[in-house]
């Protein structure tokens, strides 16, 4: 029998043709790409909610969750009328217009493009160069236990309400964490990052022995990784109700505090998250009536400062800031002295 070359569904007030639907893309219990299409209708709020407004990086994987994806910044030419974009600049100076999603259809015209999951950058197209989103992304190094993650999980929450920030939890459809903060848009990406890294110092100085805040993976250890860099300018993660490129369709699910120390990544997936948001709501919903100022945790970045802690590395694809240290791994600085 002859797969369907596309059907039509019903994104809000337009109709998304979605190409090959018959397709699997989720191989551990088969979901197509028309499935994935229904998940994202049936989380729709929600996973707007996430993206809505904000520049959006394509990532596409042609071939489903177990297939090599590859990174599409610049929407394609040939599109839709109604799609909307919005232009960003990079840390290169160059420009392109992404993706700009303004309700479910957009999202759903994403999935035909073979998007999985959804990556928008922390700003709003209204002011693209401050960020109004604060993101901590716990991400254990290999062999570190689920418990350990949500116990930095905790440690991270503690530091930002005595910082007067409010987090917003979830999973990261993989093995960590996600804890968004809404904040003003009054910072450039510079001094949200500096707030992140003071942040992650400080959890280390909580918990030394679960969490880090060290670049160089050699330095990490069986510890969990304050990715701070992911606060940096061109630098996105995976938004709520993101579906994530394994076999079983894990998604980034947003969750209650009361929550995580019970809740079990394995069981949120594109297979029964819908009835989960259908039965209790959005966990994250909140997200957009906690906005929050930075002043105190950039308070403690100076402080931080002012007793010798200096810059950690940035990206690789960024230029040499000022007082960052050397971009050399540690182990290889010592052997060339």
């Amino acid at each position: 029998m002859a797969n369907t070359p596309f059907t039509e569904v019903e994104a809000g007030e337009r109709v998304v043709r979605v190409t090959n639907p018959d397709k699997v893309f989720f191989p551990a219990r088969g979901e197509t790409k028309l499935d994935l299409a229904r998940y994202y209708l049936a989380v729709g709020d929600g996973a707007v909610r996430g993206v809505y407004e904000r520049p959006t990086v394509l990532k596409r994987y042609p071939d489903g969750a177990t297939g090599e994806p590859f990174f599409q910044k610049r929407v394609p030419e040939k599109r839709p009328e109604w799609i909307e974009t919005v232009r960003v600049t990079f840390p290169s100076g160059r420009h392109a217009d992404e993706l700009c999603p303004v309700d479910v259809a957009h999202v759903v015209w994403a999935v035909n493009l073979g998007c999985l999951d959804l990556n928008p950058w922390p700003v709003r197209r209204g002011d693209v160069d401050h960020p109004d989103e604060l993101r901590v992304d716990l991400d254990p190094q290999p062999g570190v236990r689920w418990s350990a993650v949500r116990q930095v999980a905790w440690l991270v929450r503690d530091v930002l309400s005595e910082h007067q920030l409010v987090g917003f939890v979830k999973t990261s459809g993989s093995r960590g964490l996600h804890i968004n903060v809404r904040i003003e848009t009054r910072w450039d990406f510079g001094d949200v990052r500096r707030a992140v890294l003071a942040l992650a110092r400080a959890v280390e100085r909580r918990a030394p022995q679960i969490a880090t805040a060290r670049w160089w993976k050699e330095e990490r250890g069986d510890r969990v990784f304050l990715d701070y860099n992911q606060n940096a300018r061109d630098r996105t993660v995976a938004s709520v109700y993101s579906v994530r490129a394994n076999p079983e369709g894990r998604v980034s699910c947003p969750l209650d505090w009361g929550e995580l120390d019970d809740a079990d990544p394995a069981d949120l997936t594109i297979a029964t998250v819908p009835a989960r948001y259908a039965a209790r709501g959005d966990a994250g919903a909140g997200i957009d009536d906690a906005v929050c100022s930075l002043d105190a945790l950039l308070e403690l970045a100076a402080r931080d400062e002012a007793e010798g802690l200096g810059d950690e590395p940035w990206p690789p694809h960024f230029r040499k800031q000022l007082g960052e240290p050397d971009r050399v791994q540690p182990s290889r600085a010592r052997r060339s002295r």
